[in-house]
């Protein structure tokens, strides 16, 4: 009997080596527990993109901490799955599988990373995806779903547990920002459900530019570098704002907050599964 079809849709693929170096730092950081608690972690990246090369890496990392964490790289275009199962060692699996999340045995995953995957989709295919991927994860487990640049020194992330989404991260490479190039270009690698948000009178929007402003404020630290900048800048934010975390996340150029200070006016919704005559 052949196997299902998987869930999802081929897309571009397009990957380079440690472009998810600063979410794997976030997840080792504030979720450790998560991974080093109970039984061996399965953990899941999904669409990896045309090399299995980050989720080689993803599998690095983990085992540092969690020597029995098992990583599964999974794929929907089998000649991507073909060409990374040369990569395999004990702990990290390649296989051919989408939003469904196949695993042996029908297990699920502690963790399932979909970095630059649902940024290639529709922003109405958002609930169903997250919906379907969080039915996967174990009771304790967690999605990250984000966008990245193409070499990893800007991006965003949402986390979602079984019952929705919990936070949302932004990541810079501080030494990068300028007068010219404020906190809110990361605007331009939101997720999927906040991409097109990023207007007057929605949530996103109005944390981008109040996160703005206080850089603007804050610029009377600029001669002691980016960083004592960008530290002075979030403080202000944070008394604005439920900033999650403290300056140890912050001086790596990580803000979190929670998923209801952001979450868009009206959408997307945060349940959903596919249904007949969806794009698979």
């Amino acid at each position: 009997m052949p196997s299902p079809r998987p869930v999802g849709s081929i897309t571009r693929g397009t990957t380079n080596p440690n472009r998810l170096r600063r979410v794997d730092r976030w997840l080792l950081g504030t979720h450790r527990r998560l991974l080093t608690s109970g039984p061996a972690p399965m953990l899941v990246d999904l669409g990896y993109g045309a090399t299995g090369t980050t989720t080689a890496e993803w599998h690095a990392r983990v085992r540092a901490v969690r020597a029995d964490a098992q990583v599964v790289g999974l794929e929907i275009d089998p000649d991507r799955v073909e060409a990374a199962r040369p990569m395999s060692r004990p702990g990290l699996t390649f296989a051919r599988g989408g939003f469904e999340v196949p695993l042996q045995g029908g297990g699920t995953a502690r963790v399932i990373r979909a970095l630059n995957v649902l940024r290639q989709y529709d922003e109405g295919e958002v609930p169903a995806a997250w919906a379907t991927l969080r039915d996967r994860l174990d009771p304790d487990g967690i999605v990250v779903d984000g966008t990245c640049d193409e070499l990893g020194r800007l991006g965003s992330w949402v986390t979602l547990g079984r019952e929705g989404p919990r936070t949302l991260t932004l990541s810079w490479r501080v030494r990068e920002l300028a007068v010219d190039r404020p906190p809110s270009v990361v605007a331009e690698r939101l997720p999927k459900a906040l991409i097109h948000r990023n207007v007057p009178g929605e949530p996103v929007h109005r944390l981008l530019a109040d996160l703005d402003e206080a850089w603007s404020r804050a610029a009377g630290w600029a001669p002691y570098g980016a960083r004592q900048r960008f530290l002075a800048a979030v403080d202000t934010l944070a008394a604005q704002h439920a900033v999650i975390g403290g300056r140890e996340r912050w001086r790596l150029g990580e803000v979190t907050v929670p998923w209801t200070l952001v979450a868009p006016s009206g959408g997307p919704g945060e349940t959903g599964r596919p249904e007949a005559g969806q794009r698979e």
